[in-house]
């Protein structure tokens, strides 16, 4: 009789575990998109490029414009995505190597890039921008860089342009723009040169003391990665521009920058 009651004891336990387990497995984790039922595919992200990408500190989940972005291309293609964080060079890598399947950074079209990264249609369109001190009136535009101390990441377009338009800058790079900033802050660097849409959040939203300075350098657009020969390049690009079309991209550009980029109506 003990025996018995014994062996019941187990199945019941055994069966409340495996319950449990059923209902983990229905969670989708940190920062991932809901399960459509199609595949599920892995994207590389910068860890740290507002408004586009960054940590909620509170959540402990990862948001922004791309965040948004990717989630809602996700789900118009039918497909499930795991998003990774990393410094902005992993993103580039993870793409050439083919550990990633998608890429979102902020990430600009280039050349170079294309030789070994396929890209999605362009859907933010950006350029450079230097920052200074707001009592700086030296620097009032590119052509005040000469001897300078420049800052700004490494292994991005805005690394390039300085090396390749303002040798005679001090080019002094960061695993980090954040670390640039402040820097610049400190007074350690006289500029930090970056991409427009940070450039202006942080300035006016984390910055203690600082102002942008001259006109937008280099237009550039953001493209999504993939590494070469994709076959997701073709469904991602059929998503965006339908989001483009019923107004969902829009709501999330206003989200995030305070107008719609293509004045469509909102899709809600």
């Amino acid at each position: 009789m003990k025996a018995k009651w014994y062996l019941f004891i187990m199945v019941m336990a055994l069966s409340l575990l495996l319950a449990a387990c059923g209902s983990d497995s229905e969670a989708g984790s940190s920062g991932d998109s809901g399960d459509s039922g199609g595949e599920t595919y892995t994207v590389a992200t910068d860890n740290n490029f507002v408004p586009f990408e960054f940590m909620n500190e509170e959540t402990g989940e990862m948001e922004g414009f791309d965040i948004d972005l990717i989630k809602a291309i996700a789900d118009e293609a039918g497909f499930n995505i795991e998003i990774e964080s990393m410094k902005f060079d992993g993103v580039v890598a993870g793409m050439q190597s083919g550990r990633y399947d998608i890429g979102i950074a902020g990430m600009t079209i280039t050349e170079e890039r294309k030789e070994t990264i396929d890209f999605s249609d362009p859907y933010y369109d950006a350029g450079l921008m230097l920052a200074v001190s707001a009592d700086n009136d030296e620097i009032q535009s590119e052509e005040d860089l000469a001897g300078k101390k420049v800052g700004t990441r490494s292994g991005t377009t805005s690394e390039t342009y300085i090396r390749e338009n303002h040798p005679d800058a001090e080019l002094i790079t960061f695993p980090g723009i954040v670390e640039a900033y402040m820097d610049l802050e400190s007074g350690r660097l006289d500029a930090v040169m970056y991409d427009v849409p940070n450039v202006q959040y942080y300035v006016a939203n984390d910055s203690e003391g600082l102002k942008t300075a001259g006109d937008i350098l280099q237009g550039e657009q953001y493209g999504i990665a993939f590494p070469k020969d994709s076959e997701l390049v073709s469904d991602v690009n059929e998503a965006l521009q339908t989001l483009i079309d019923n107004g969902t991209y829009d709501d999330i550009y206003e989200e995030w920058f305070g107008e719609r980029k293509y004045g469509t109506e909102s899709s809600e």
